[in-house]
């Protein structure tokens, strides 16, 4: 089933203001040990802030779309139809990955990719389509079940004004420069921050970080902010 850029819009922001749910599937392996996934708690950062994970989505009030299932054409700030993401490249990061749809399961928590955890990375059905006035949200794992990189390994050395390029159904392309990254624990994720209103087309990349070997989890989500510029 479809739904409108507006009801999008609208169910997006209300399941802002009412919770954050976590996306399980980052592996459980420590990125800081020889022949893994660098942690992006390791890494150099250029924000002022540290790092986040690929972990949190907002609930929604509505049925989720499955992951097979994307809503429709979006709307530019002009009119013009924006295609449903099927690609993004990130030059700086070396990342190149088809999008999957994922939406959100029956008890709230987001679809994980099939496959291993280092999978394609994947497009928030619930956010606007990348050049729609909004922030579209695309998710990414840190690391994968062997230990070696995902898709968004790379996010904690994105510097401002690294581009990111989304290729959409249409053969267009959006092209959004960084503005920052940001560290935010889980249990205090900045919802409306992330998934709140913007004034213009923006986009926001999501992976896990704050791996703790104690426990074998990540306890805090990496958030890249971006606008869109081309």
């Amino acid at each position: 089933m479809k739904s409108s850029s507006s009801d999008r819009r609208r169910g997006h922001l209300a399941s802002a203001a009412v919770a954050v749910l976590l996306l399980t599937g980052c592996a459980g392996t420590d990125p800081a040990q020889p022949g893994k996934s660098p942690s992006a708690g390791t890494s150099d950062v250029r924000s002022p802030a540290p790092t986040p994970s690929v972990t949190t989505a907002p609930a929604t009030t509505a049925p989720a779309p499955s992951a097979s299932t994307a809503p429709a054409a979006a709307a530019e700030p002009g009119g013009t139809a924006v295609s449903n993401p099927v690609s993004v490249r990130i030059p700086a990061a070396g990342t190149d990955s088809e999008l999957l749809h994922l939406g959100l399961r029956d008890n709230g928590s987001l679809e994980v990719p099939p496959g291993d955890p280092g999978a394609p990375a994947a497009w928030y059905t619930g956010s606007p389509a990348p050049g729609e006035v909004g922030p579209a949200v695309l998710l990414g794992h840190v690391n994968a079940t062997d230990g070696g990189p995902g898709v968004f390994a790379g996010l904690r050395g994105l510097v401002p004004g690294d581009r990111i390029e989304v290729v959409r159904e249409d053969g267009s392309t959006a092209v959004f420069a960084v503005e920052r990254g940001e560290q935010y624990a889980k249990d205090a994720f900045p919802t409306l921050s992330v998934y709140g209103n913007t004034d213009g087309p923006e986009l926001r990349l999501i992976t896990c970080d704050g791996y703790d070997p104690a426990t074998g989890e990540f306890d805090d989500n990496y958030v890249v902010y971006a606008q869109l510029v081309g």
